[in-house]
């Protein structure tokens, strides 16, 4: 797999990741523009068999708002797989991706 640079924006790492999940079959959703969307809500939501992925992406420095740790919360207090992802997580990431239950 190829590894994600740390100095990465946070467009490029999302492309990163949407290109690792398709590759290993995982549906792959991102909101292109978010300007009416809801505020918070996390970048991308993957899904493969039983599970569902939500995730946070952010570069090494880039801040959660209130309204994303909010969504994160919830939705990991609801039972889902929730995750923020930085560019130093590449390798947790193939490793999420790639885990079958």
């Amino acid at each position: 797999m190829a590894e994600a640079s740390l100095e990465i924006k946070e467009k490029a790492f999302e492309q990163q990741v949407h290109n690792l999940a398709r590759s290993l079959g995982w549906l792959y959703y991102h909101t292109w523009r978010s300007k009416f969307s809801e505020p918070g809500f996390p970048d991308c939501v993957l899904v493969k068999g039983g599970r569902t992925i939500y995730a946070e992406l952010k570069t090494e420095k880039g801040k959660v708002t209130t309204a994303q740790q909010q969504w994160l919360d919830a939705l990991a207090a609801a039972g889902n797989e929730v995750y923020l992802w930085r560019p130093s997580d590449y390798e947790e990431i193939c490793g999420v991706l790639e885990f079958k239950e």
